[in-house]
């Protein structure tokens, strides 16, 4: 099992003993750059409320927290909800109290109900096993971020009975999965917050994998309208070696399908409070780097010589970010509170502002990174995106240490363009694909 459908859990048990300590540049030098600072928005009269009493700390973040840093508050009140739109959600298992626990988070934050339509086309598992859980928490993290966000949108959920672990395991169930969302027209949006190291794909298996879905998705985003977001991973500038997920590679590597030109990356960062303001940093975690099986796309092509100088003709991940550390995470409810994290959580946070976006386009945006690209070689680029430029995603592994990727200005391989000015983004987004 990956750890970004572990982390979470995990790390809520340390809440308690971390809240309070100041958060640092893990380089553990005076970064070069400030942190990136959203400016605070005027409270309305929509009501906030807080996060449960036995998560409540001021690094746990709230449905409004979100709408708030990431300016997505102010076209809610205009009616932009997601509304009319539905998110499919690719996930292993599912949770047998989803709905329930749905229920709870709603009611604690004042959302509208929502019913979660889950379905299982290729039956479900016949015995249980210890991944079950994790797979459960990563199901109600997805539904309850989309939902916090875009609450008029849809949500449904397709299970696969397969555990999805590192290689090729999993996948082709994940892309029956796939295939059935386009064929059922269940949405236009899928959220993925699962991947597999490139590292354990290089076999023939797994190249023939990679060339099924790369097939897949061209068509499904070129010829369907559909918009895939996937989570960069969890594990810095590194990936797994092995198929059960326990040793990490001592070299840098990415992970598919955020490595797949065709899809939307989200890398991580950490959401801080700065009195009545946000202020973000990139998740030391945040999965980012180069691809070994993809050429840059030609929307990458466009970035500096800088960048490409990093690129080396490969494809670049992340694409965008968003809040990623379970330290500053959503409070969410998987049958008792806890604080939601890893990129699992900001690529479901994506998929929430493209719900969003489609509903202010009246129609599917379809494959957005193209404009996302043009929007950040605009003018336009400080007002739409918050560029993150401190922090970097070295990792440790077994005390030698692969070395990262800083935070930079403009796109950087641990948080891409930046994280996302709602309020002005999705609405020069719609006007760029509609030109």
């Amino acid at each position: 099992m990956r750890i970004s459908r572990l982390l979470f859990a995990f790390l809520a048990a340390l809440l308690l003993l971390s809240a309070c300590a100041p958060s640092k540049n893990n380089t553990g030098a005076t970064p070069a750059h400030s942190p990136t600072v959203i400016a605070p928005q005027t409270p309305t009269s929509t009501a906030i409320a807080a996060c449960p009493i036995v998560i409540a700390s001021s690094t746990c973040r709230t449905p409004y927290d979100f709408r708030v840093a990431y300016g997505v508050q102010s076209l809610i009140e205009r009616g932009f909800t997601g509304k009319g739109q539905t998110i499919v959600d690719i996930v292993s298992y599912g949770s047998p109290t989803l709905q329930r626990d749905m229920d709870t988070f709603d009611k604690q934050f004042g959302l509208p109900p929502i019913t979660i339509k889950v379905i299982a086309p290729l039956g479900v598992a016949r015995s249980t096993n210890q991944d079950m859980a994790g797979w459960a928490g990563e199901t109600e993290l997805d539904v309850q971020i989309i939902h916090a966000v875009a609450p008029g949108a849809n949500i449904v959920v397709l299970t696969s009975p397969v555990d999805e672990t590192e290689g090729t395991i999993g996948l082709p169930q994940f892309l029956q999965l796939e295939q059935y969302a386009l064929a059922h027209h269940l949405g236009n949006i899928i959220s993925q917050s699962w991947g597999a190291s490139e590292v354990t794909l290089k076999d023939a298996a797994g190249q023939q994998e990679i060339h099924q879905w790369d097939a897949f998705l061209k068509q499904a985003t070129t010829q369907q309208g559909i918009t895939f977001f996937a989570s960069s991973g969890d594990n810095g500038a590194t990936d797994y070696t092995d198929l059960k997920a326990t040793k990490l590679s001592p070299t840098p590597t990415t992970s598919f399908p955020a490595d797949d030109p065709w899809v939307t990356s989200v890398g991580g960062t950490s959401l801080e409070r700065n009195g009545t303001a946000f202020q973000e940093i990139a998740w030391d975690r945040s999965g980012g780097g180069f691809s070994s099986f993809f050429a840059t796309p030609a929307y990458q092509q466009a970035l500096p010589a800088s960048v490409q100088n990093q690129l080396k003709q490969r494809r670049g991940v992340p694409d965008v970010a968003g809040d990623a550390d379970p330290r500053t995470g959503l409070a969410i409810y998987t049958s008792g509170w806890e604080l939601g994290g890893g990129t699992s959580a900001s690529a479901p946070l994506w998929a929430a502002f493209m719900a969003i976006a489609d509903q202010m386009a009246g129609h599917p945006l379809g494959f957005i990174n193209p404009a996302l690209y043009k929007l950040a070689a605009s003018s336009s680029y400080a007002q739409d995106f918050h560029d993150i430029t401190v922090g970097i995603n070295t990792v440790d592994v077994n005390g030698t240490p692969v070395q990262g990727y800083p935070a930079v200005q403009g796109w950087d391989p641990i948080t891409g363009l930046g994280t996302p000015d709602a309020e002005k983004l999705l609405p020069d987004l719609v006007a760029a694909i509609n030109r």
